[in-house]
């Protein structure tokens, strides 16, 4: 099971010129920064698993309520130095504040996989339904371990940040699932059978879905710091 009920998903390409100031950066400031925020559980960073410059990043967090709390919103508005510094650099920045709809399996594997979705009109219940259906599958399978689904929720009560500013703005995804796993054949081959006539596209997504294959960089919890 993921961590809390709620979670922060963000994805981005970082150039390769960067890369190494970046992971310094996030290593050690970033994360401890943003895991010394309560209701922050755990961190992990994912990059792409060809070597590309993408990147992902998820917070587990207690409840949905972090995303809006004022300690978050305050390191949000008051970016250090170095994040001031990095945070231009993060190039097709999409953020979503979400809550976690199903959790199934846990912990942290070497790889990762997220498909970012929307259900057509009218059509999220029938999508649902074969999610609840296949993610206890999907976790059980040999070399996947967790299958979970994020459905964003932005508080219509946050404006702009000093960090989404400083960025340019952020994209958002809707429906995310994040399926993790040890073996990265085995969860390339899950990926694309979900996403088949007779998965996601069947069930009723509007769009093809947007696929991202990552491995494991970082992950810290708030046990961490102490």
């Amino acid at each position: 099971m993921l961590l809390g009920q709620a979670a922060v998903a963000m994805w981005w390409d970082i150039a390769p010129t960067l890369r190494s100031e970046f992971q310094n950066w996030h290593s050690h400031e970033h994360f401890p920064e943003r895991m010394g925020i309560p209701g922050f559980l755990r961190g992990s960073r994912w990059t792409d698993r060809d070597g590309a410059t993408g990147v992902f990043v998820m917070y587990e967090l207690d409840s949905h309520a972090t995303v809006a709390s004022a300690a978050y919103l305050d390191r949000l508005n008051h970016p250090t130095p170095w994040s001031t510094k990095m945070m231009p650099h993060h190039l097709n920045m999409v953020r979503s504040l979400c809550r976690v709809a199903a959790s199934h399996g846990g912990g942290i594997a070497a790889f990762i996989a997220t498909i970012r979705f929307s259900p057509a009109a009218g059509r999220g219940d029938t999508v649902r339904r074969y999610l609840d259906r296949r993610l206890p599958e999907l976790a059980h399978l040999p070399g996947l371990c967790g299958a979970h689904l994020l459905v964003t929720d932005m508080p219509g009560n946050i404006s702009q940040t000093a960090e989404q500013g400083i960025r340019g703005g952020d994209g958002i995804a809707d429906w995310v699932l994040v399926i993790s796993g040890y073996d990265e054949d085995a969860l390339c081959d899950a990926i694309d059978a979900e996403v088949t006539d007779s998965g996601l596209l069947g069930a009723g997504v509007a769009v093809a879905p947007i696929i991202g294959r990552y491995r494991l960089s970082l992950a810290m919890s708030a046990a961490d710091l102490v």
